[in-house]
């Protein structure tokens, strides 16, 4: 009964075992790839600048309407770049990003937690061990039989197991404690990544919607007649009449002089 006892509780601590050993694989990735997201972020940022520049040193060769749907798409996407920068965490802590302070370390913080619970662990299997120890050290004098270190076999097993039984409990209480927070802590991480990037992308779609507009007003036509204009000089025109006058052939001009052009 005892035997059966200890198969039990050990088939429990591998599953406490696995449990642990599953956060600290999951977390860890989750960790770094959400940490790499934030990275990337952060590049996204400098990328978005180069942009900005470029379409502004671009815009400034370009016609007046032009120009100004440009530019005014450049303060807009500039704009939304500075809030994707300037998020800043509540009860005036420290100017940091809140991915990497909302999502990123709580993760991170998990490798400490695993391994206190692993320390949990340890010490339980240790006791187990013990017990297990004492109870076939037990057996073994049952078998020889000799009363007197029979009864000693009985109450080093006792202790052993009642120091196994106390640390299982415990062991039991700070797992269910754990797998309890861990729920907790996953909702509340991926709640607030959620709820940032909803943020953000409520922000960007307010800016992307205002840059929209001031491109759909770029006039073509307008820009075109200002481009227009910009290949043929005023005087264009009537010089263009002379040429044509100078290149005809005596008779075209003879029957021109003649009989005019009637409107």
């Amino acid at each position: 009964m005892l035997r059966r006892s200890l198969e039990n509780r050990d088939a429990q601590t591998r599953q406490l075992q696995d449990a642990v050993t599953n956060v600290e694989k999951h977390f860890g990735e989750l960790c770094q790839i959400f940490a790499a997201y934030v990275r990337k972020t952060a590049r996204l940022r400098d990328k978005a600048d180069l942009l900005v520049n470029e379409i502004n040193v671009y815009a400034s060769t370009e016609t007046p309407k032009l120009k100004q749907g440009l530019k005014t798409f450049a303060d807009e996407f500039a704009k939304l770049q500075d809030y994707r920068q300037a998020e800043v965490l509540k009860n005036n802590e420290q100017k940091v990003e809140r991915l990497e302070a909302k999502v990123v370390e709580p993760l991170k913080a998990y490798g400490t937690i695993v391994k206190m619970k692993r320390d949990d662990l340890k010490a339980t299997l240790t006791a187990r061990n013990r017990e297990a120890k004492q109870l076939t050290q037990l057996e073994r004098t049952r078998q020889r039989n000799p009363s007197d270190r029979h009864v000693i076999a009985e109450t080093e097993l006792q202790r052993a197991t009642m120091d196994a039984a106390r640390t299982s409990r415990h062991l039991e209480e700070t797992i269910d404690s754990f797998e309890k927070q861990k729920i907790k802590d996953i909702k509340t991480i991926f709640s607030e990544f959620i709820t940032i990037e909803m943020l953000f992308h409520g922000k960007a779609l307010e800016v992307y919607t205002a840059a929209y507009q001031n491109i759909q007003k770029i006039d073509e036509e307008e820009d075109l007649e200002v481009f227009r204009n910009s290949l043929y000089p005023p005087d264009y025109s009537s010089r263009l009449d002379i040429v044509r006058a100078n290149s005809k052939s005596p008779l075209q001009r003879s029957l021109s002089a003649k009989y005019p052009p009637v409107d």
